[in-house]
């Protein structure tokens, strides 16, 4: 009987030590991470297992969306209007953050994210996530558009890289016909004009750069149906698709456009910082070693510009565990997960002391110069209302420039009654 008494309590003892584990284990807090489909998947698994490793006590289960900037907010916002549950913490475009604020779907993080902290960060990503005087997300990497090229070929005839999209044009018919009499296919330039963000991304640098606007900035006016905008985007249709660019660019967002150029099939390469990584990569790139970097070019009497891309961590103003929320945000965004990033995949950060790190402009020997670029890159329209705004602007461009014969004039004027439509509910 005393034995049967000891066998009894010792599979009591392990049952509750079992029974402590497992509840142990389902204590542990469940937060939802939605992010879109990553050009560098591996460096988001290495960002996972660190912080589970870290924080035990916080289960971070992802859910992967479209690498589109457009479907992906469109999934998000769906999410975030109907208070889903799976969703805590997401990733933002840097056009978004006035929209999610306005809608008092992102939880305002000033509480949390204090000024002190905000200092450590480059200005122009810090802007961005602002709204009405609060701060809406934690900066995680910066963009602004580039000039690749390959260097190889502007050496082999004679070539400096181009100040103007004229030189461009003028360069990249030469290259091409050349390399065509030694049976050699190659394009002269690769770019996204697929009807998405990144179609006002790419055409917001032609425009700026010819001294137009998409919106007045004191005015807050369309400009895009004015002469230098015209202008602007009948020069990418005449002389740039199905002339030095390849009809197909009409379906290219990044990663088509990058592959085009990383194949060796093209002089020239708008992209994002992250693109100098694949191009010099052997394993990736047919041109590694063969590249270099500069400027968007302008038109005569115009100057450069970039359009300021990235993205930032934001917060679901409906999660039920904002706490956990906010370690994971905050870790997303810390110095060392950028400088990870950064050396992964090529992606810029926004953090200052980074420009400063050694490891990181070894890495990334572009940044170096391109720092600049980054503190300058120019803003997309800040209004709530920007992607209705960008919806007009992603039609418009695509039928400009899909079709030969189009009325640019006209398709620019009613582009931009619509866009200053669109505008005015936002003074009701």
């Amino acid at each position: 009987m005393k034995r049967l008494l000891t066998v009894l309590l010792t599979i009591l003892m392990v049952c509750t030590v079992f029974s402590c584990k497992k509840a142990e284990k389902t204590g542990q807090i469940t937060i939802h991470f939605v992010t879109w489909k990553p050009n560098v998947p591996e460096v988001w698994d290495r960002i996972f297992r660190i912080f589970a490793e870290e924080h035990p006590e916080i289960k971070v289960v992802t859910e992967i969306g479209p690498h589109s900037s457009t479907a992906f907010h469109d999934m998000l916002t769906q999410k975030l209007k109907n208070h889903s549950s799976d969703v805590d913490v997401f990733l933002m475009d840097v056009v978004w953050p006035s929209e999610f604020a306005s809608a008092g779907w992102a939880m305002p993080l000033d509480g949390l994210f204090t000024k002190e902290e905000q200092k450590k960060y480059l200005p122009p990503v810090i802007d961005a996530n602002q709204y009405r005087g609060k701060i809406y997300g934690l900066p995680l990497f910066i963009d602004s558009g580039m000039l690749y090229y390959r260097k190889d070929l502007l050496d082999k005839y004679g070539f400096k890289p181009p100040q103007t999209w004229q030189e461009l044009v003028k360069q990249a018919e030469f290259i091409m016909k050349k390399e065509k009499q030694k049976g050699n296919l190659i394009y002269g330039y690769s770019g996204q004009f697929k009807q998405y963000e990144g179609l006002v991304c790419d055409m917001m640098e032609f425009i700026l750069s010819n001294n137009g606007w998409i919106l007045n900035p004191e005015t807050s006016e369309p400009g895009i149906q004015l002469k230098p905008a015209v202008e602007a985007v009948r020069f990418v249709r005449d002389r740039i698709i199905g002339n030095i660019a390849p009809q197909g660019v009409l379906t290219y967002q990044e990663p088509e456009s990058l592959d085009l150029f990383v194949q060796g099939k093209a002089v020239f390469h708008r992209n994002w910082p992250y693109a100098w990584r694949i191009s010099n990569d052997p394993e990736r790139s047919r041109i590694a070693g063969k590249v270099a970097v500069t400027r968007i070019p302008h038109f005569p009497g115009g100057r450069s510009f970039s359009t300021l891309g990235g993205w930032q961590v934001g917060i679901s103003a409906f999660s039920k565990h904002k706490r956990e929320a906010w370690e994971f945000a905050r870790f997303l965004s810390s110095e060392r997960v950028q400088k990870l990033i950064a050396l992964m995949a090529g992606k810029a950060p926004t953090r200052e002391s980074l420009y400063h790190d050694s490891d990181v402009i070894s890495a990334n020997p572009q940044f170096s110069q391109m720092k600049d670029v980054f503190l300058r890159a120019y803003p997309r329209p800040k209004t709530p209302l920007y992607p209705s705004v960008s919806n007009v602007l992603q039609r418009y461009f695509s039928t400009a420039l899909s079709r030969r014969d189009s009325d640019i004039q006209s398709l620019a004027e009613d582009a931009a009654k619509e866009i200053k439509s669109i505008l005015a509910l936002s003074n009701r």
